[in-house]
């Protein structure tokens, strides 16, 4: 998939199957968490918010991830296609993450009696909003292409090291935030009728995501490869 015009080829085919199944999914999980799973004890309904917060906050992290092997794929191998995939992920990561800082804020209210404090967890995922907002604007500022994105690669990389951070901030310091809902040494201490929906919800997310990615990057690669034959024999066909 790193030539461009086979990955819009492929990419046209599986597009409609795509938007079909993320659609679904990420349906049926926000029905369920927000109507049938049951009221928390403690919180009440205010908790049902989490079957947003929670997805959002793990694709804000998991999108810088993905976009930090791309800059090291277009680092080391130069593939013209990973350039164009962390200008595409790079918006829907930052909103993700503004979206898990909002909800975050909406959830907090209510349950620390405030909208925003200083907490080392919400703090790290500020910065790395800060952070999604600096790859933007640094890869609208250059204008040679293949310099923005190896500019973008760079910072991606450096980045990345702001994830161990968010991930071990409510281990490292004493924190209001609680500790992650989603870990692999641990089995969840969540009840099943609210996991089980939140899961979905996170998978989801994950599909929602490569539909949004899938979209920016076809945009991205007819802008790029605009003045190649494959594209206007392309338009040339549908005209």
């Amino acid at each position: 998939m790193g030539s461009p015009p086979l990955f819009y080829k492929w990419s046209s085919k599986i597009l409609p199957w795509l938007s079909i199944v993320s659609i679904l999914i990420l349906g049926v999980g926000l029905y369920w968490g927000m109507f049938y799973a049951p009221t928390d004890y403690k919180q009440g309904d205010v908790y049902r918010i989490l079957f947003i917060h929670v997805p959002s906050a793990i694709l804000g992290q998991s999108i810088f991830m993905f976009m930090a092997i791309c800059g090291f794929i277009n680092m080391i191998w130069r593939a013209k296609i990973s350039g164009m995939m962390l200008k595409s992920a790079a918006p829907i990561g930052a909103s993700f993450t503004l979206l898990a800082l909002v909800t975050g804020s909406i959830w907090g209210k209510p349950t620390w009696g405030t909208w925003w404090v200083w907490d080392a967890r919400l703090t790290s995922t500020l910065i790395l909003f800060f952070i999604y907002a600096a790859l933007i604007g640094l890869h609208s500022t250059i204008e040679d292409k293949t310099k923005a994105d190896r500019a973008v690669s760079i910072l991606s990389i450096v980045g990345i090291a702001i994830i161990p951070v968010i991930k071990k901030s409510v281990d490292w310091w004493q924190t209001l935030h609680q500790p992650s809902t989603f870990t692999i040494t641990s089995s969840p201490s969540m009840s099943p009728d609210m996991y089980q929906p939140l899961l979905i919800c996170v998978i989801g997310f994950y599909l929602f995501f490569a539909l949004l990615l899938t979209l920016n990057l076809r945009n991205e690669v007819l802008e790029r490869e605009k003045n190649k034959n494959w594209v206007r024999q392309l338009f040339g066909g549908l005209s």
